[in-house]
């Protein structure tokens, strides 16, 4: 091969190195965000970040029986105060929606209001929220920005997506029955509060 060509082509696999790496990378993909929740990391909010979003007290256990179910024995961060809570044994004896989301997720930003009319209700089940990423500072401040104060707790690593069996995407709200079983895995966000209710209904003969 010539010299000239020899050169010409390295100059053009030079050229095609350099597109390739100024490449635009704006897009987020969910399942990458989600894998980088499951893994995990330290990124502990602050007190004053705590205050600042002024998130109702994590629910507390209200019957002596133990725990049952997939969410019994999990371990997660109360968003309120930075405290651990056994789950499972918070929610123990009582019908409850656990709503998992991120962030950056856009579809749980429009749930969360609806999330949050709907636990207004006399009605309503038990709502807690589950932060499905490491960043906890960053969920406070998304929460603080919305105006939803819903109990809420942390969960970079995943564990209770993994206990329910829930699908790599945001959001997922689970129907938890009394007893603790789950009746139901609800792998799309809800619209409104009208919306939640009918679903709690129909799965949990909870509500009207």
């Amino acid at each position: 091969m010539p010299a000239a060509w020899r050169w010409a082509l390295v100059l053009l696999i030079a050229v095609v190195a350099l597109a390739v790496a100024l490449w635009p990378r704006e897009h987020r993909d969910l399942r990458t965000n989600t894998a980088t929740a499951v893994r995990g990391g330290p990124a502990a909010a602050s007190d004053g970040e705590r205050a600042d979003a002024a998130l109702a007290e994590c629910p507390a256990q209200s019957t002596p029986a133990p725990a049952a179910g997939p969410l019994a024995g999990i371990t997660v961060g109360c968003l309120r105060d930075g405290r651990p809570l056994d789950l499972g044994a918070a929610l123990a004896g009582r019908p409850a929606l656990v709503n998992l989301w991120a962030y950056w997720c856009e579809p749980c930003a429009r749930e969360l209001p609806a999330l949050r009319q709907y636990a207004a209700r006399p009605d309503a089940l038990t709502v807690v929220t589950v932060h499905s990423d490491p960043d906890e500072a960053k969920a406070l401040a998304r929460l603080r920005d919305l105006d939803v104060h819903l109990p809420g707790v942390q969960d970079g690593d995943g564990r209770v997506r993994a206990a329910v069996g829930a699908p790599a995407v945001l959001p997922v709200s689970v129907l938890v029955r009394s007893d603790g079983s789950i009746a139901k895995v609800v792998v799309r966000p809800f619209d409104t509060a009208d919306d939640i209710a009918a679903t709690v209904a129909g799965e949990l003969r909870v509500g009207a």
